[in-house]
């Protein structure tokens, strides 16, 4: 799966759900980050989920790497290394599952208008 890919999906998903446009934003922003991410450090998405709860958005994104995600120190050398940053930025609750075929992040986003946290 490609970014463009499980954007184009998450969008569909919340199209059907009224989703205000800020929350749609910050859904694609995490979607983009972590697909991106497996793509690039984990060997592929093995598993993409986009589910609208009571409340709140929820991305499931699984990978074949048992390796965690991290916070890199910011440092003006080093490219990238915010994506992780950025997701719990916006997704707060977001926590990692290990399982036996690698791993689970599933990111939880607060569906209330205008309660995006400081970062």
């Amino acid at each position: 799966m490609t970014c463009a890919q499980a954007r184009k999906t998450a969008g569909r998903v919340l199209a059907g759900q009224d989703t205000p446009p800020d929350l749609v934003s910050d859904v694609l922003t995490v979607v983009s980050e972590l697909v991106s991410n497996a793509v690039r450090h984990a060997g592929g998405v093995t598993g993409f989920q986009v589910t609208v709860r009571a409340g709140q958005v929820v991305v499931e994104v699984s990978d074949r790497s048992a390796l965690l995600p991290h916070l890199r120190p910011a440092s003006p050398h080093t490219p990238g290394g915010f994506g992780w940053r950025v997701v719990k930025t916006l997704a707060p609750s977001t926590f990692v599952r290990s399982h036996r075929h690698g791993k689970t992040i599933i990111a939880t986003l607060p569906a209330h208008h205008g309660t995006r946290p400081a970062p």
